[in-house]
């Protein structure tokens, strides 16, 4: 292997890739805690996407969900002391600020589907008033309960370890610990890909929903109610966004920042885009984009060392700014592939009025 090292250019790659197969098994339940809040918000965009309404607004769902269940649970937590031994450290107050996360999303889910279906406004529009709106409101209330309260916080779920002789087992085992050393949450996610892909493809409501988003006029002489089917899938996708939201300040960090989801909502819609509008492609994505934000901060912490010394020199002198950027480089990169050779549903983003004509 040493002589494959030395061969310029290819012998550097042969090392990235060396190092990638090294460092893989370690980073990877971080890698999907990574992705989490962008599979997420992904399954809210194709719920929306494929039943015909674009919502550009998931980054705004999220960061509301975000900060009103971090202070819901905050709040309901107050100076009580609740037991945290039971599965997951789950407690009352953290419950509730799911729900309260959740619930945000489905009404901001409830609003979109509101201006788009019926009001028949601008979607792209509708989505941007959601995104300006929570990023000022959640900055401004953010300075209102959280800065005055720095002790203001209700904990985070806790991960649950699998046993050893199951991370332990050879060529798989390591996939086990990076779906199972999570949170609940985390752990929900991989059943809500594998449900929405088998209902979408191979149930009833997933053969509506697909018509609706292809061809909402033959659906409706079929006798599928249109505006009652896209009003469902965008408000069941709001969910998705309250969990994304939930995820970040009850399970991953156990505070709330401003902006604190920093383009993740946009990512998902590239998330949506490259994973062809299916869950799992779409999950798949999520990984992608996962992967690069865990391989940047691996860097530092891992370097390369040993035979792979001449790698380490090379991203040792990488600037570190350039880590930091490297998932939103890598989803331009991947846009710019996946842009005319990804089809999106015929009728996405075109309102449907009953009787009378698309627009």
């Amino acid at each position: 292997m040493e002589f494959l090292y030395g061969i310029p250019i290819i012998g550097l790659f042969i090392q990235f890739v060396a190092y990638i197969i090294q460092i893989g098994p370690s980073i990877a339940p971080i890698m999907l805690a990574i992705s989490v809040p962008l599979a997420f918000g992904a399954l809210c965009g194709i719920m929306n996407e494929r039943s015909g309404v674009v919502n550009i607004g998931i980054e705004g769902m999220m960061l509301m969900s975000a900060f009103f269940g971090f202070v819901a649970a905050g709040f309901a937590a107050g100076s009580v002391d609740f037991d945290t031994s039971g599965p997951f450290g789950v407690t009352p107050p953290i419950l509730l600020g799911v729900a309260v996360a959740v619930g945000v999303a489905v009404l901001l889910s409830l609003l979109h589907a509101w201006l788009s279906i019926t009001i028949r406004t601008d979607q792209i529009i509708s989505g941007t008033i959601i995104n300006i709106a929570a990023l000022g409101l959640t900055g401004y209330l953010n300075r209102i309960f959280i800065s005055p309260n720095p002790s203001l916080g209700a904990g985070t779920f806790q991960t649950w370890r699998p046993p050893e002789w199951l991370t332990d087992l050879p060529v798989v085992g390591w996939l086990f610990n990076m779906f199972l050393h999570q949170g609940p949450i985390a752990m929900s996610l991989i059943v809500f890909v594998i449900v929405l892909q088998v209902l979408l493809f191979r149930s009833r409501w997933g053969l509506r929903t697909r018509a609706v988003g292809e061809h909402p006029r033959a659906a409706d002489t079929l006798g599928i109610n249109v505006l009652a089917l896209r009003y469902r899938n965008v408000i069941v996708g709001g969910v998705f966004a309250g969990l994304a939201g939930a995820f970040l300040t009850l399970e991953q960090t156990g505070s709330f920042q401003t902006g604190m989801t920093a383009g993740r909502g946009f990512i998902a819609l590239a998330c949506v885009i490259f994973g062809r509008w299916t869950p799992i492609g779409a999950f798949g994505a999520a990984l992608l984009f996962a992967g690069a934000d865990a391989f940047g901060r691996t860097v530092g912490l891992i370097p390369p060392t040993g035979d792979l010394a001449g790698l380490g020199s090379v991203l040792g002198a990488v600037p570190e700014q350039f880590y930091g950027v490297l998932p939103y480089v890598v989803t331009i990169i991947v846009l710019a592939g996946a842009v005319g050779r990804s089809v999106p549903p015929a009728a996405v983003g075109r309102p449907y009025v009953k009787g009378g004509q698309e627009t």
